[in-house]
């Protein structure tokens, strides 16, 4: 089997809650999504998606995926998709970095692998382990007491985790304003329920103490990326009572083993796209294993076909591990594919179909902005 084609299309994909709000006044109101379609000259074929969280969250954004896929697909024409280590070192060889352009054609190869085999990706992954998983909401950060409602919502929806979203600026509020939040969000706590309060790098190590003064004692939830540099994160390590988590830090397996070696958190987000895809996720995955860092398995966003990856992923975490996965396409108003994971005591598990186990819907991605190949 050998790659014959790649098609990119770049639709929009509209924030269902209108205007997300993150810290450092950053705000969003859609997503430019780069869709991969790979193509196997026996006609097998598979999808990925990568959809940067806008260009102020990491070092990613649409164009430059475009761009990156663009230089990257010439090369893996005539290759094996089978042989996902194999085509993820020919990616490096072309480019060095851009994860997030890689991760597209990943996926893509994983879901054409499972198709070729007739097996779910979480099967080719190390094996689902059976045990159906929470899903996390993302809380945008704004008024507590509608940050409140959003969680009571997510709740009735079926949502066992919440992240919520802190890291105001000293002129909205500072500290103050995020242990308001945080209070608020708390106060209709269910049990088994898993809160986060994630800054995205918005706090720094003052901030970050003063918030948590503020707080009553025995809340129980985790830190996420407090801080935007490994010099706070570290700092503020040595003085937090609660857990910390990182995401926008560790984007490969090099950041990875130096919060290992510097014990800077105790677990992390594992963003699929963030990391270049399912090859690297898996391997993201193992060395949190030994090293014994708990996982939230998200994306930056995206639509069904990335919520598809996620719930692959997320499966095969051994629970004790796994806190929640993001159910992404609730993040978006735009169905780009059909994908139906079981659902179980109050929790889902991947389809037993081959592949990524979606349906596309490519009347709703538009024409293709580029292609290669046959």
């Amino acid at each position: 089997m050998k790659i014959a084609r790649i098609e990119l299309y770049m639709p929009h994909l509209p924030y269902s809650g209108g205007v997300y709000l993150l810290s450092g006044g950053r705000e969003y109101r859609g997503f430019d999504a780069a869709i991969v379609r790979v193509l196997a000259d026996d006609g097998t074929e598979g999808w990925g998606e990568s959809t940067p969280f806008g260009g102020t969250y990491i070092a990613a954004h649409a164009k430059g995926a475009r761009a990156g896929i663009e230089e990257i697909a010439p090369h893996l024409i005539g290759r094996d998709p089978r042989q996902t280590d194999r085509i993820h070192d020919a990616m490096d060889e072309v480019l060095v970095g851009h994860l997030h352009a890689k991760a597209a054609i990943d996926i893509a190869c994983w879901d054409l692998l499972g198709k070729s085999l007739g097996r779910p990706v979480c099967e080719l992954l190390g094996g689902s382990t059976g045990v159906p998983m929470g899903t996390i909401s993302s809380i945008y950060a704004g008024d507590p007491e509608d940050m409140r409602a959003r969680v009571a919502d997510h709740r009735a929806r079926g949502y066992l985790g919440h992240s919520i979203k802190i890291g105001a600026h000293d002129s909205e509020g500072g500290p103050a304003l995020d242990a308001e939040r945080i209070a608020a969000c708390f106060a209709d706590r269910r049990p088994g329920e898993y809160f986060i309060a994630d800054a995205n790098g918005g706090l720094i190590p003052e901030t970050a103490l003063r918030m948590l003064g503020m707080l009553k004692p025995g809340l129980d939830f985790v830190l996420e990326a407090p801080c935007a540099t490994w010099r706070e994160t570290l700092s503020l390590r040595r003085r937090c009572p609660v857990p910390i988590i990182l995401d926008e830090l560790v984007q490969d397996d090099e950041s990875l083993a130096r919060l290992i070696a510097d014990d800077a958190a105790d677990g992390i987000g594992l963003k699929i796209t963030k990391a270049g895809g399912l090859t690297p996720s898996r391997r993201q995955r193992d060395i949190c294993r030994a090293a014994g860092l708990t996982i939230s398995v998200q994306d930056t966003t995206g639509s069904d076909i990335a919520f598809a990856a996620i719930t692959h992923m997320g499966a095969t975490v051994p629970p004790r591990l796994l806190r929640c996965i993001l159910n992404s396409r609730d993040m978006v108003t735009l169905k780009t594919a059909d994908f139906q994971p079981q659902a179980r005591n109050g929790g889902i598990l991947p389809p037993d179909l081959p592949g990524l186990g979606i349906t596309v819907k490519t009347d709703a991605l538009g024409e293709p902005v580029g292609f290669w190949g046959n």
